[in-house]
């Protein structure tokens, strides 16, 4: 195998590797190696890499060259399952190209975006139901897209967003160029993925597949933490953690978005200035919430799984979940928003009696080393054994 230490040797042009150095990325990570050659030589391609590997620019890159920004209609279509993930893929395109994109994700008005539509993108990126809205509607036209991504492809064909996702696929024209990844992909996605080509009638119905052994992010650069609370004094229990802490920059999760606000209310309360958005938040508030927290504004994010799906947002140092979720993906995605780039972080999981014995089984299961700890005169210390 080619061992490229450069982004040129990967066949990346001038102005997009100066892009990247601007950016101070200066040399492709593991998954981008594999990745934008397949990608250059228009694979169908099934690609899965930890969080925190360069997923985005691993597909954007090679396919921001092959754009012709001299033809007005869209060439390229990105599909997300979350409002966040769809807005910062447009940012990273915007931050290294000048090649026309449209935003579309629900929750927005539905006007404003046949305007931009008008404007001749090239590229549209959204959510799976407000893409085939537009496109039911005639205002999007796919009749001439070359390229369609598919990122968080697991979360895309879960169960309640598979119809979603398969019907916008299926407007699309045939010898389309699929490209899906994710940072974990099920033997049923793969399935998927694989009929979608050969429903296409791909020139070919080969798909490669580049499967990235894990890098051990989990277990090498996040610390993990179980601490003990009753349920009714979680809460109190966070705002104990934040103090004793001072994170530089935290994301508070937990699997009952009717709780969000209830946690951002009560640290409020508790003079903790914090921001929170759910998938229920409205899209003028969860812009603002986000930017405040990229900024460093505000150090505190209060959020549900299914609207911090994805997001990559730099200098994150604590993760503290407020229950274990159901779900190992949901966990392992939850921790992955820490611990990335190279740097380091920590996991902090705020459990009760059953799900500390969840947790115990999930620490073997990922091979995992978990520190108890408790809360001491203002500081987080392991427990004095007897």
């Amino acid at each position: 195998m080619n061992e490229y230490t450069t982004f040129q040797q990967l066949d990346i042009n001038k102005e997009f590797c100066q892009k990247l150095r601007d950016l101070n990325i200066n040399s492709p990570t593991k998954i981008q190696t594999q990745v934008i050659p397949l990608v250059n030589k228009n694979e169908n391609l099934l690609f899965q890499s930890e969080t925190g590997t360069g997923k985005t620019f691993a597909y954007l890159l090679p396919l921001l060259q092959q754009i012709n920004k001299n033809l007005p209609h869209i060439q390229l279509m990105i599909i997300a399952p979350t409002h966040e993930l769809s807005s910062q893929i447009k940012n990273q395109i915007q931050q290294i190209s000048d090649i026309k994109v449209a935003l579309l994700i629900g929750g927005a008005p539905i006007k404003r975006q046949t305007e931009l539509l008008k404007e001749k993108p090239q590229i549209v990126v959204g959510g799976p139901a407000r893409l085939a809205e537009l496109a039911f509607l005639k205002k999007l036209k796919c009749n001439n897209i070359k390229f369609i991504v598919i990122d968080e492809v697991d979360r895309l064909f879960s169960p309640e967003l598979r119809d979603k996702t398969l019907s916008l696929l299926n407007l699309l024209p045939e010898k389309i160029n699929i490209i899906a990844c994710s940072a974990t992909i099920s033997g049923e996605t793969t399935k998927i993925i694989k009929n979608i080509i050969k429903q296409k009638n791909s020139d070919t119905e080969n798909l490669k597949t580049v499967l990235l052994p894990p890098e051990d992010i989990l277990r090498k650069k996040i610390l993990h933490i179980a601490i003990y609370s009753e349920s009714r004094d979680k809460i109190d229990t966070l705002k104990k953690i934040l103090v004793a802490e001072n994170p530089s920059r935290a994301m508070i999760f937990t699997s009952r978005p009717d709780q969000v606000e209830i946690i951002a209310n009560k640290l409020t309360y508790k003079k903790i200035d914090c921001c929170f958005l759910h998938a229920k938040t409205d899209k003028v508030k969860r812009k603002q919430a986000l930017d405040r927290f990229r900024s460093g504004k505000t150090k505190v994010l209060i959020t549900s799984d299914l609207s911090a799906r994805g997001l990559d947002i730099f200098g994150i140092s604590h993760i503290i979940q407020m229950d274990l979720p159901s779900e190992k993906d949901f966990f392992i995605h939850r921790a992955g928003r820490t611990g990335r780039a190279g740097n380091s972080g920590t996991n902090i999981v705020i459990c009760d009696e059953y799900e500390l014995r969840k947790f115990s089984a999930l620490e073997k299961k990922l091979g995992l080393t978990v520190y108890p700890k408790i809360l001491y005169k203002g500081k987080m210390i392991a427990p004095i054994l007897d």
